[in-house]
């Protein structure tokens, strides 16, 4: 009977601790878990970056003007249509810089619209974890209110028989009317963390099993982190947009043509005059601002690369953070097995004492709950391990 009773404390402890965490694959780009506005707005703001960055590197291309006038006359009417291109041809390997400006504009928005889609899906996946953790601190609290019951009933019998004053009875309530605040709380929460998930996803919770989150070491982490690479392609943003400013004040060449077509009516008779004006111009911009735009865009340039150094910096110390925090969580789960084991000989004794008439059913109940509590425990560390990981998922772009 004890080594039954042993085996299936045991068999409990194991079931909790791979509770079916979640055995598929994760991925932060995975919409599937957000509502349709939500992905239809990203996917607006996708193609807004896409067409602004088309807009971009066409800048460089001038419009073909029409100009028509009508002009009512005393003496004569007269109707004059003109067509006017003036397009640059070179500017100083500007247009170049324009182009390579727009596709590095393009890639630094796409990274950005990719961090907003992880944010969101990193909250919902966020509250599904806690949830689950509020789920099992209910758990939790009903064990404690069970033992808390015990110990009213306990207190009870003691103060009336004399054993007790009645303060130790009086402090048995309180701390069973505590345990009953506090389960009201939780189901309050984990409510209020639905209502939350419902603002994002347009399914039920449960229709969301969790991922289970691998670590990975610091290379990996700083070669895929989306913060490192959207201060890359802010330096390449910066350093075409440099050039493209230097462009602006040097020599380019523009191909002009002008294609006018006058209508002379007097009356009686009508005569078509039509002009055409076309060649190249060479033009050489003067501007006492030139120096302090071009220093400007430059310095720009040389503070985003030193930005990326900070943001290394930044990400490295963040990842050391998270894995000391995963490593103090590994701690405390070594704790608790420890403290499990100490309960799990406790109880054998215990059940031995029960069978002999020393120990009552009560005392039995009382520590298979703590027990219970502390299993507990050990799943609610292994949750907030993965919260932790699900924030450094977070930051990686592939």
């Amino acid at each position: 009977m004890h080594f039954q009773k042993s085996n299936n404390i045991k068999l409990l402890l194991c079931s909790l601790i791979s509770i079916n965490l979640f055995a598929n694959e994760f991925s932060l780009n995975n919409q599937e878990i957000l509502s349709d506005t939500r992905k239809k707005s990203i996917d607006l703001s996708q193609e807004k970056a896409n067409e602004d960055s088309e807009k971009l590197k066409k800048d460089w291309v001038n419009p073909i003007t029409y100009n028509y006038t009508k002009n009512f006359g005393e003496e004569y009417k007269n109707e004059k249509s003109v067509i006017s291109i003036d397009q640059p041809i070179f500017r100083s390997g500007g247009i170049y810089e324009a182009i390579k400006y727009a596709n590095s504009t393009q890639k630094y928005a796409n990274l950005e619209i990719s961090q907003q889609r992880k944010e969101l899906i990193y909250t919902a996946t966020n509250h599904l974890f806690l949830i689950k953790k509020t789920d099992l601190n209910i758990q939790k609290a009903k064990l404690s209110l069970m033992n808390a019951k015990i110990d009213v009933t306990r207190k009870k019998e003691q103060v009336l028989n004399g054993f007790l004053d009645s303060s130790y009875l009086d402090n048995a309530l309180l701390t069973q009317n505590e345990a009953k605040h506090s389960l009201v709380d939780l189901k309050y929460q984990k409510q209020e963390l639905i209502n939350n998930f419902n603002n994002i996803s347009s399914k039920d919770y449960t229709n969301f099993s969790l991922p289970t989150l691998k670590i990975f070491n610091e290379k990996e982490y700083l070669d895929n982190n989306i913060e490192i690479k959207k201060a890359q392609a802010d330096i390449e943003k910066k350093d075409h947009f440099k050039g493209v400013t230097q462009a602006n004040y040097l020599p380019s060449l523009s191909a002009f043509y002008t294609y006018t077509n006058n209508h002379f009516k007097d009356g009686i008779s009508s005569l078509d005059d039509n002009s055409q004006t076309y060649g190249l111009r060479v033009t050489v911009p003067f501007d006492i601002r030139t120096f302090n735009d071009i220093e400007s865009k430059k310095l720009d340039y040389l503070k985003s690369k030193v930005d990326l150094q900070n943001k290394i910096t930044d990400e490295k110390t963040y990842f050391k953070s998270k894995l000391e925090k995963i490593s103090m969580l590994d701690d405390r789960i070594n704790i608790t097995k420890e403290d499990l084991n100490i309960y799990d000989s406790i109880l054998s004794i215990i059940y031995e004492e029960k069978e002999a008439q020393l120990k009552t059913q009560s005392d039995l109940d009382t520590l298979q709950n703590s027990q219970k509590i502390k299993v507990i425990d050990l799943k609610t560390y292994e949750i907030d391990k993965q919260i932790e990981l699900l924030s450094v998922y977070t930051k990686l772009h592939n």
